[in-house]
């Protein structure tokens, strides 16, 4: 198994690395937290005009269409600022609905609007009961002459101030899950921003609307949205581990300049014992995000190792938040230090395609534990 980069991929690597470093300073992302505008900022109009987050979408329908490592390696890069907006929900998630799920007219419709930027396509999936399992979706999508009558309440729903559209999950008549791509601009339909969370979750109301049957993508199932999911978790743990290894950098400079009692803090064995559990986190999470996306580009059986990586870094990230501030105690808690960005972050991504325990329970039905 070999992990080491290529030359265009350690190419890619630098430039995201130059990008964001130029484009999404401290300044800026305090600005866009204080905000809650990720997409209304300059910054994000020129993400989007790199390219990069079209790392998923195929060629034919205006994007890069390269592998999962090429598209890691960026989100690993946004993932150290860490870069809000809907990157992991538009870019990853919805991308990978609609490759999935979409019959050719509607992967060409809803991928070439995303690429060209025209477009936020936001998934909505669970009802109350937020999830990621095919119980938590109780909406019910009507059957009428024109086309389908849907009446739910989405939570959770990341980045949905964003969306100028939404894939709603809602169950058929035939007993099926479908997936909707619905306007959010369409009457009948509400959003609310939930505070104390990272870029835009929201609350999306729909209260009766009427969608034509071509809102409906055409190979809708379950199975097809969890196959997307698992795929799009990869790149969640890729983000994660950017931000675990920015923290860790983070923690280990503030460790050799801040001085008490006239020696660097780093001197101390309890501020030692943070730094190693720092470096712990932060190589699980790597390796075994990497050892995914090897199975992932190398057409081998991926599905335990996916689940093990969500399931370490979604943890890995928290710990390594809380391990950071152990070490910068005071000053890692004031706002302009820039430290509560990726706490906010490690705590708003912790659930999202699934908490750590959700993966597990996963993987043991993947070995046959259970």
């Amino acid at each position: 198994m070999d992990l080491s980069l290529t030359e265009e991929q350690e190419m890619i690597k630098s430039s995201t690395r130059e990008f964001v470093a130029a484009e999404f300073t401290k300044d800026v992302l305090l600005t866009i937290d204080k905000n809650r505008l990720p997409c209304a900022s300059d910054s994000w109009g020129k993400l989007l005009s790199t390219g990069l987050l079209s790392a998923l979408i195929p060629s034919k329908y205006g994007g890069n269409g390269g592998s999962f490592t090429n598209a890691s390696i960026i989100f690993e890069e946004l993932g150290r600022a860490p870069v809000p907006g809907p990157h992991l929900s538009a870019y990853a998630l919805s991308v990978n609905i609609l490759l999935n799920m979409g019959n050719e007219e509607q992967k060409q419709k809803y991928l070439s609007k995303l690429n060209n930027g025209k477009s936020v396509i936001i998934p909505a999936i669970s009802d109350q009961e937020y999830g990621w399992s095919e119980d938590q979706i109780t909406c019910k999508a009507k059957k009428t002459v024109a086309g389908y009558s849907i009446s739910t309440e989405k939570t959770f729903v990341l980045d949905g101030m964003s969306a100028t559209e939404y894939i709603v999950a809602a169950n058929l008549e035939d007993g099926t899950i479908g997936f909707f791509v619905i306007p959010k601009k369409i009457k009948g339909i509400t959003t609310r921003a939930l505070a104390g969370f990272a870029w835009h979750m929201s609350e999306v109301v729909i209260d009766q609307i009427e969608v034509s049957d071509d809102c409906l993508l055409q190979f809708s199932s379950w199975d097809k949205f969890a196959e997307a999911a698992n795929l799009s978790s990869v790149l969640l743990s890729a983000y994660q581990v950017g931000g675990c290894q920015y923290v860790y950098e983070l923690s280990v400079e503030y460790s050799r300049t801040r001085m008490q009692f006239g020696t660097p803090i780093g001197r101390f064995q309890r501020v030692q014992d943070y730094i190693i559990n720092l470096v712990n986190s932060l190589d699980a999470a790597r390796w075994t995000t990497n050892e995914a996306l090897w199975k992932i580009d190398s057409g081998k059986d991926y599905g335990d190792s996916i689940h093990l990586a969500q399931s370490v870094a979604s943890q890995a990230y928290l710990d390594c938040c809380t391990y950071a501030h152990e070490v910068h105690a005071g000053i890692g808690s004031l706002t302009e230090y820039g430290l509560t960005l990726h706490t906010t972050a490690s705590r708003t991504l912790y659930h999202y395609l699934g908490s750590p325990r959700f993966h597990r329970q996963k993987l043991a039905v993947v070995l046959g534990l259970i």
